[in-house]
């Protein structure tokens, strides 16, 4: 039985060809629909040039299980949520690496009602049934059925219904599909704003899709990916940038002077919004950033609730709280009506209809609460002994501490600022957020002191 290591925390990432390829999608496809022993499945797929095989190859595995399959095509991660839920399918799968290299590919899986399938809730199962490759014979008469189907027009109507088009002034949106699945999304949306004389104008930059990805893995939390959205925002003087992941789940926002918008104060922004058309509601938010998040809850009169990090964390909380609204400082916002999935789409609408209401810049909605609460951003450190740095900070910086919780990592707080150290649930390093109330020499001191603490630059 030959290990699949493409099978990670939260869902289903590997290096093309050894790690991943059509033979292992298939048995995956095989063992989704035996363990879950679904009627119908939705599946779709990124743009990488890969994407195509390896879904067709899941679908013979599902159909060979006894699953009719719903093909929606290229799509992003959410149009797959949206499909699985708004349809009442069994569940879905999408294609995708998302921001990963060139060289990978993987799926995200999800059950009905688009219940998201991680290592607790059944992937370690169907990881197990892949690698086992011990399935009955293929009976030709409950072979599973396949046919092509778009939901779009569904999925942007749907979009559409978080905001006020007639409220909507006269914006200019810069928007980077980073070569991704986004642009059909986009060309749509736009196509409804002009039926609806919108005054919206939107300038595409990397909009075609090409799996190539001539202009870079699209991964805008990367400050070197972010170059040429700023660019455009600043050569256009629009009034706002957006730009996407390969599978456009998270989007981030710039300011009108192009400057990267922190997903942290959106999470901020957000919930202040929800709550003030649905008062007394649940937020959901990570323990990474935290503090301009409670502050800004708490004062609209909201109960801010703390998840561990990560999609199926928040969700499962989510529909367990029946919270309106979730979002965690890496640009993933979660929704309610959204099946309690997360959406790339719908906070950069949301944010476009802010900054009409108020007749405010995204810079003034969003400046006041970066000056009271300062953070460092995530700092990723790569170390040999991560539990060994990790003690000695705790150590160093525990018996004073005014506060300690331990709902992912270690958050440590003081009076005037806090700290989140946690290891990666992907990758081999450590992850670093540090916040301050209104001082920002002090959190970049902090900062740079915990830093030398773990070492390994």
């Amino acid at each position: 039985m030959n290990s699949l290591t493409c099978f990670k925390a939260y869902d289903i990432r590997g290096k093309l060809g050894e790690e991943l390829n059509e033979d292992i999608a298939y048995r995956i496809g095989r063992a989704y629909g035996e363990y879950l022993k679904p009627t119908s499945v939705v599946v779709g797929g990124d743009i990488r040039l890969t994407s195509e095989a390896l879904k067709l190859a899941l679908a013979n595995g599902l159909r060979d299980a006894g699953v009719n399959i719903f093909d929606i095509g290229v799509s992003g991660t959410e149009e797959i949520y949206f499909a699985t839920f708004h349809l009442q399918m069994d569940g879905g799968i999408e294609i995708t690496a998302s921001h990963n290299p060139m060289n990978y590919n993987g799926m995200k899986l999800v059950r009905a009602n688009a219940q998201p399938i991680s290592g607790d809730t059944g992937l370690l199962a169907i990881k197990q049934l892949a690698e086992q490759n011990n399935f009955s014979a293929v009976d030709s008469r409950k072979r599973g059925s396949y046919q092509k189907i778009s939901i779009l027009q569904a999925y942007v109507d749907h979009l559409l219904g978080y905001i006020d088009l007639a409220a909507l002034k006269p914006l200019k949106l810069v928007i980077n599909s980073g070569n991704g699945a986004a642009g059909h999304v986009i060309d749509e949306i736009e196509r409804r704003f002009t039926l609806a004389n919108v005054p919206i104008q939107i300038i595409k930059i990397h909009h075609q899709p090409d799996g190539t990805f001539p202009n870079g893995i699209p991964n805008p939390l990367l400050p070197e990916c972010r170059a040429d959205t700023a660019k455009a925002v600043l050569e256009n003087n629009a009034d706002m940038g957006i730009a996407f992941d390969g599978d456009f789940d998270r989007c981030f926002l710039f300011d009108e002077k192009a400057t990267f918008i922190e997903g942290y104060y959106i999470v901020g922004l957000l919930a202040e919004a929800f709550l003030q058309k649905n008062p007394g509601a649940k937020i959901i938010h990570d323990p990474r950033l935290s503090w301009n998040t409670i502050e800004i809850v708490e004062q609209a009169g909201g109960v801010p609730v703390m998840s561990k990090t990560g999609h199926a964390f928040i969700k499962e909380r989510m529909r367990k709280e029946d919270a309106i609204y979730g979002g965690e400082m890496s640009a993933h916002h979660y929704f309610r009506d959204f099946a309690y999935c997360d959406s790339g789409m719908i906070p950069w609408l949301l944010v476009a209809s802010l900054v009409s209401v108020k007749s405010k810049s995204l810079s003034q909605l969003v400046g006041d609460r970066m000056l009271a609460f300062p953070a460092s951003g995530e700092i990723n450190r790569k170390l040999a002994n991560a539990a060994e740095a990790i003690a000695k900070v705790r150590a160093a910086y525990e018996p004073d501490a005014t506060a300690l919780d331990f709902t992912d990592g270690v958050s440590i707080e003081y009076k005037d600022w806090r700290f989140n150290l946690r290891s990666s649930n992907t990758e081999p390093v450590v992850r670093l957020n540090v916040e301050s109330k209104g001082d920002s020499a002090l959190m970049q001191k902090k900062t740079r002191d915990i830093l030398d603490l773990l070492g390994e630059a």
